[in-house]
């Protein structure tokens, strides 16, 4: 068995264990418990299925002598584990249980995709192309997938508010502790649903889960836009240097400008509109639908300076 064939068992049993770990969450999200193995369980699954990115990444790197981000293949991997890293990093801070059923199905999916719908010969390592040989691959390609990580994570909140508030417009400053850890409000909310789906506990208790979810989703996006900024500034010194010109308008890079400027419009909404709640998280979902046409969807038209990344 050579190191492809391994790399891609490898990937294969990243794919079963992300699935595992997601029907544990859901099963343990759907009963509402506040201690469960089955959490523990999920959460175990995912490192385990970090660190088995982790040496898939490090070996085409070592075998390949070049950072593993030259093809769609290995920017697919790349961006799996970047999620699944911020993921358990945020899962530690707010111990919810809500942010890795959401994450972990679009990490399977990545995943899911790289493995099942990729050809084999996409999924070899293979020398650079002469534009791809610069310093400037890994300064580049890691800031625009990190920013997309970060983004989407961010956006997926996003999305998750409307979802929760029914696309209802809801003060959110109707009550003054904002700052309370996610599990706290996740449970305040989910237990006082169970004891009375009615009372005013209930909708107090969704009022904190909606508050935090628009908190730790401005925070999250906060974080992913200046990756995006340095992604594309950096992008435009290496187009520079290895087409002549800083800028070309390419099906790529006019995307990553859409995304820059809807992530731009969000956080100029919430900083000096002090937009909150709804508004911003309908910016923030469409986001998630941008990220995705500027990282994937122009793959599939073919054309363009990054060509090499394109799907056949």
């Amino acid at each position: 068995m050579d190191w492809n064939e391994i790399q891609n068992f490898s990937s294969n049993i990243v794919f079963a264990i992300l699935l595992f770990a997601m029907i544990s969450y859901w099963v343990n999200l759907s009963f509402f418990t506040k201690t469960s193995p089955l959490t523990k369980i999920g959460k175990f699954s995912t490192i385990v299925a970090n660190i088995l990115l982790f040496f898939i990444l490090c070996s085409r790197w070592i075998v390949a002598g070049y950072f593993p981000l030259s093809n769609l293949y290995e920017s697919l991997l790349f961006l799996t584990w970047t999620l699944l890293t911020l993921y358990l990093y945020i899962e530690s801070k707010t111990n919810s249980k809500l942010i890795g059923a959401i994450l972990i199905p679009v990490a399977l999916l990545i995943n899911g995709f790289a493995n099942l719908t990729l050809s084999p010969e996409m999924q070899k390592s293979s020398p650079l192309v002469p534009a791809l040989q610069s310093n400037w691959l890994m300064m580049h390609v890691s800031m625009m997938l990190l920013s997309y990580a970060t983004l989407i994570m961010g956006s997926l909140l996003c999305i998750l508010f409307l979802v929760i508030s029914k696309y209802r417009d809801i003060d959110l400053k109707s009550i003054e502790d904002s700052s309370l850890p996610l599990y706290n409000i996740m449970l305040d909310y989910y237990e006082a649903k169970l004891l009375s789906p009615s009372n005013e506990m209930s909708e107090l208790g969704k009022i904190k889960l909606l508050q935090s979810l628009d908190n730790w989703s401005y925070r999250i996006i906060g974080l992913g836009f200046p990756f995006l900024t340095i992604g594309i500034i950096s992008g435009g010194v290496w187009a520079n240097e290895a087409w002549g010109s800083y800028w070309s308008w390419d099906p790529k890079e006019t995307w990553a400008l859409i995304t820059w400027l809807v992530f731009a419009t969000y956080l100029h909404a919430r900083i000096t509109k002090g937009w909150e709640g709804k508004k911003t998280a309908v910016l923030g979902g469409l986001g998630f639908f941008v990220i995705w046409i500027c990282y994937l969807g122009v793959n599939f038209l073919g054309k363009g300076l990054h060509s090499y990344g394109w799907l056949a």
